[in-house]
């Protein structure tokens, strides 16, 4: 892996991170439910100017540069050579401004729904985003766990303060599981900040010559915190009752981005520090990652819960985001990343979808439902886009990842692909069945007769994420693009390490 000179750019990144915690800060400071109107306006442009930051990113990215781009450094705890260092490079270009991105659209989203502590909810989202930018943008490991840490309090609170009636039950298992499972991360730093001399710069622990004992425990560590944060099977039991308490805006958020924070763990830490244990174990992993595609879509199949079954499918889909990690091959690497940035979009709207109905019919079950399209067809259009997208329907962006990983699968073991493909088979049946059964048919009651189509809001937030969608399933290019090159990077140096593949 190699290492980066200083960007003599702007602070794009800094700009990234520090705007949309300012602009959060001031929401707070100004805010009160009595002039409501000029926190969400103030908390519209907050979000759209941190977006706007963003795009020198993507504009002045160099695909064909090897390591870190955008590099900002300084001493932030001398006396324990502690930085505030930053950068990006083809991995975690794309997750900055799609965090920013989705930031936009939830305040969108909460326009009209949010009538009580209205600038709270605003302001915990803008700083929400700085932060998780922050774990993206990161090349200091205390810095990173600074900012991996400190995402669960906003979103804790989100949670907590807006949820549904078991919102304390759900906060508090959210914390607790990912909490309690990044203690060991903290660990494996300490050791690793000891072992390279007294250094948190995660590209000089890209260097570091481990043992093999050394690699196992410092990988489980990174594991705990990773796979419960994506997360994976079998401590995933968190995500669905997370899911169903928190506001819609809290769902889109979380399943869109911070179970990204996991998987990009893997990328910056497991693959390229422990490449020997990522491939003693990556069997223990393969096998993880198809019982979450196989077994959790079945589970999603039976759900009555319209939010239960979406997070059960983002259970789902991110198995297969760790199931292209640990396959070692270009195009299953690039699949997973893709579809990271792909289940983002589709989570997000689906979950925004089930918000707009909830909030004319009060309910998120299934039965409930039934002929939404003879109320609303313009909803219906977009529910249905949505659910053909998460099931990866040809020509959108939830077929491209899907399709990258399956083909990287079969090029590593045939019956692996199979198995993944399966995903696709489920995937069609939970997100089809649950629209035949809300979307089409008769009107089903009374509820169902007085629903109202969107309206302009709503119809510009998801039509708007249905462009992304579109546009990234018909023009995949310059997603996988910007990550060819440090893709074949991290594997170039994985494949230095002493066991074979």
């Amino acid at each position: 892996m190699m290492q980066s000179t200083i960007s003599t750019l702007p602070p794009y990144l800094s700009l990234a991170i520090w705007l949309p915690i300012i602009f959060g800060l001031i929401v707070l400071a100004i805010g009160r439910d009595t002039n409501a109107a000029l926190v969400r306006v103030g908390s519209l442009i907050g979000a759209l100017v941190s977006f706007g930051a963003t795009i020198p990113l993507i504009t002045n990215f160099d695909n064909a540069a090897h390591g870190m781009q955008f590099v900002e450094r300084s001493p932030w705890i001398e006396r324990f050579n502690i930085f505030y260092s930053l950068g990006i490079d083809g991995l975690s270009l794309w997750f900055v401004p799609l965090t920013a991105f989705i930031t936009v659209i939830v305040v969108i989203s909460a326009w009209q729904v949010i009538q009580k502590r209205v600038a709270q909810y605003m302001g915990a989202f803008l700083i929400l985003s700085g932060l998780m930018i922050g774990v993206f943008a990161a090349m200091d490991g205390l810095l990173f766990y600074f900012f991996f840490e400190a995402t669960l309090i906003p979103m804790y609170i989100i949670i907590g303060v807006w949820g549904g009636e078991n919102r304390v039950y759900a906060s508090f298992k959210f914390f607790l599981y990912t909490f309690f499972g990044s203690l060991l991360t903290l660990v494996a730093i300490i050791y690793l900040y000891k072992v390279s001399g007294g250094s948190f710069d995660i590209l000089m622990w890209h260097k570091i010559a481990l043992t093999m004992k050394e690699q196992i425990f410092i990988f489980l560590a990174f594991f705990m915190a990773f796979a419960v944060k994506v997360p994976m099977f079998p401590v995933h039991t968190w995500l669905p009752d997370v899911h169903v308490e928190a506001p819609t805006g809290g769902s889109a958020v979380l399943a869109a981005i911070m179970l990204k924070l996991g998987a990009y763990g893997f990328l910056r830490f497991s693959l390229p520090i422990t490449p020997d244990a990522s491939k003693y174990l990556a069997g223990f992993v393969i096998t993880l990652s198809l019982i979450a595609v196989i077994y959790i879509g079945l589970v999603a199949l039976v759900q009555k819960d319209m939010k239960k079954l979406v997070a059960y499918s983002s259970i789902a889909h991110m198995g297969f985001v760790t199931l292209g990690f640990f396959i070692f091959n270009e195009m299953a690497v690039q699949g997973a990343i893709v579809q990271m940035i792909s289940h983002g979009f589709i989570s997000g709207a689906m979950f925004l979808c089930i918000g707009v109905l909830y909030d004319q019919a009060h309910s998120r079950q299934i039965a409930d439902y039934g002929g939404v399209v003879n109320k609303m067809p313009k909803f219906a259009a977009l529910f249905i886009f949505f659910s053909m997208a998460n099931c990866g329907l040809p020509a959108t962006s939830g077929f491209v990842g899907e399709f990258m990983v399956i083909l990287g699968a079969t090029q590593y073991n045939f019956v692996i692909g199979l198995l993944a493909a399966t995903a696709l088979i489920f995937g069609a049946a939970y997100s089809l069945w649950m629209a035949k059964r809300v979307i089409f048919g008769k009107v089903a009651n009374h509820h169902v007769a007085e629903l109202v189509d969107v309206n302009g809001r709503e119809f510009f937030m998801l039509g708007i994420l249905a462009v992304a969608v579109l546009a990234m399933g018909l023009y995949p290019a310059p997603f996988t693009d910007t990550m060819q090159t440090s893709v074949a990077d991290l594997l170039a140096h994985v494949a230095k390490s002493k066991l074979p593949f």
